[in-house]
């Protein structure tokens, strides 16, 4: 049997007819234009784009559309698009055309030679450049908006915590003396009071460094041990005060030496027990600690467990969002503004930890908390224990708010140290060339001479000799001022308010007493 091919019929292209069919349909902008400078053929796009119909373009020179701020880039464009060979890259360019309504539209080219001719393609780009711009301004202003928060937050923290300085270090060396029944009771009162206002500013300034992305770790060696116990015995005094059962129970692995940031840590299950003790009115509170092996690194695992109102399963949802409680009565039956538990959750998630909870309302609560630690051959030398100098300290203290220097003084002197106060940098300079000084207690924000610039100051004044301990000493708690406080030549940065044991054990570290 024999095969019979039948010939398709073909048709015969007409490039002309092709490319008048393809000029029509492009939505880009397409031109064809000779080497003098004249259009031979552009799209039916260039009406709907910039409103010229293509017999009002051709024939004549695409110069006299462009924007007169751009001819000079446009022609140098276009001498080297006459200058190319068909092989060379494509070049592109990018300018500014009149609309026929007298706007002006920003065009994206893409151009090549081609013998005789230009062959180029278009593409209108005003929409999404003015979008481009928008996002960068929009990202500017939120970078300002961010910047201006964290100053107004930086300001904010000086001022409150400035006299809160003042009220906890009097109140604290009012303690130490001796007082009635009725007098202690009224201190008491006043310290917690400023203890929970120091929290609450704490809470803030943390929230601010955590939204913009601040937030860091000082990480140093540890005893697992000796970091928690100061909030566990702060809380049980709490718990027996309100007749409530506190019970810690520690795991085998729970102790030994760490590297992490032990503050953090403590700030964590301070919160925790806090809550915990707060919210619980009848029964009490059960503590579980211990580490157990994990892959790579041990992990900490503490769960505080309680027999408060709790929370419901809806509750736990926003539970650790910001200024969420999970019952709005909270607010006025316990107080609270909602941070802690979402700063708790922010921590954890720096540390490479986790925290969760789970409730039943009306019988209590559990809150876990899992963190990876990892394990040092760190010494008790490393330890931050508050310690009295075992010699009479000459002290320079640079502070210009009155009360604090008499905070400072009173702390310093029941202490035994040889105190000179000055009021602010030139003096703190004058007076430290004079010599003999153990250590510096520089205030930051200072009239004529600001600690920072005092700072630097004493140490040109010191050149490459023996090096005076400087501690700046400020109210000024966010990250960037502590980084601004060691890049000027401080040992040391300490944030006001300062207790007498926070101040001695600083002091202790940076002259080298500390036991």
């Amino acid at each position: 049997m024999s095969h019979v091919e039948f010939e398709r019929p073909r048709r015969r292209f007409d490039i002309a007819e092709d490319l008048g069919n393809f000029f029509e349909v492009s939505l880009d902008l397409l031109c064809i234009r000779a080497l003098d400078g004249s259009v031979v053929k552009v799209s039916r796009s260039w009406e709907t784009t910039l409103g010229w119909r293509p017999d009002e373009i051709e024939g004549g020179p695409l110069l006299r559309l462009v924007h007169p701020e751009d001819l000079p880039g446009t022609r140098e464009s276009a001498r080297e698009v006459e200058n190319r060979r068909p092989d060379d890259p494509i070049l592109g360019h990018v300018n500014r055309y009149r609309h026929k309504d007298g706007s002006y539209r920003t065009v994206e080219w893409r151009a090549q030679r081609h013998g005789d001719r230009i062959y180029a393609v278009a593409r209108d780009v005003t929409d999404r450049l003015a979008a481009e711009r928008d996002l960068v301004e929009a990202k500017q202003a939120a970078e300002a908006a961010s910047h201006a928060k964290s100053e107004f937050l930086a300001n904010m923290s000086h001022e409150i915590r400035t006299p809160l300085n003042g009220v906890i270090g009097v109140v604290d060396a009012l303690a130490r003396t001796d007082l009635s029944p009725v007098q202690q009771e009224l201190v008491e009162l006043v310290r917690t009071s400023g203890e929970s206002l120091e929290r609450l500013v704490s809470d803030l300034l943390d929230v601010s460094k955590i939204e913009a992305g601040r937030l860091e770790l000082e990480i140093r060696p540890f005893e697992l041990q000796e970091a928690l116990d100061g909030p566990l015995q702060m809380l049980s005094v709490k718990a027996a005060e309100k007749g409530l059962v506190f019970e810690v129970a520690r795991g085998d692995g729970a102790h030994g030496w760490f590297l992490g940031d032990a503050l953090r840590l403590r700030q964590v299950l301070t919160n925790l027990l806090s809550n915990a003790v707060k919210f619980t009115h009848v029964g009490g509170v059960a503590v579980q600690i211990d580490v157990v092996d994990g892959t790579p690194d041990p992990v900490l695992m503490v769960d505080v467990e309680d027999t408060g109102v709790g929370f419901s399963s809806e509750a736990a949802a926003t539970l650790f969002d910001r200024f969420t409680q999970a019952d709005g009565s909270i607010t006025r039956r316990f107080g609270g503004t909602g941070l802690g538990l979402a700063i708790c959750r922010s921590l954890m998630e720096v540390m490479g930890g986790t925290i969760s909870a789970t409730s039943t309302p009306g019988v209590g609560s559990r809150f876990s908390i899992r963190l990876p630690l990892t394990r040092t051959l760190a010494g008790h030398d490393e330890a931050e224990e508050a310690t009295t100098p075992d010699r009479v300290l000459r002290v320079l203290v640079a502070e210009d708010h009155p009360v604090n220097q008499k905070v400072v003084r009173l702390i310093l002197d029941a202490h035994g140290c040889e105190t000179t106060m000055v009021a602010d940098g030139r003096e703190a300079v004058a007076a430290f060339r004079e010599g003999g000084w153990d250590v510096v207690l520089m205030d930051m924000q200072m009239p004529e001479m600001d600690g920072l610039a005092a700072t630097r100051a004493i140490r040109a004044f010191e050149g490459a000799g023996a090096r005076t301990p400087v501690i700046m000493l400020s109210a000024n708690a966010m990250e960037a001022h502590r980084h601004d406080a060691l890049a000027a030549g401080a040992d040391m940065h300490l944030s006001k308010p300062i207790t007498a044991a926070a101040l001695m054990d600083g002091i202790a570290r940076a002259t080298g007493q500390s036991q």
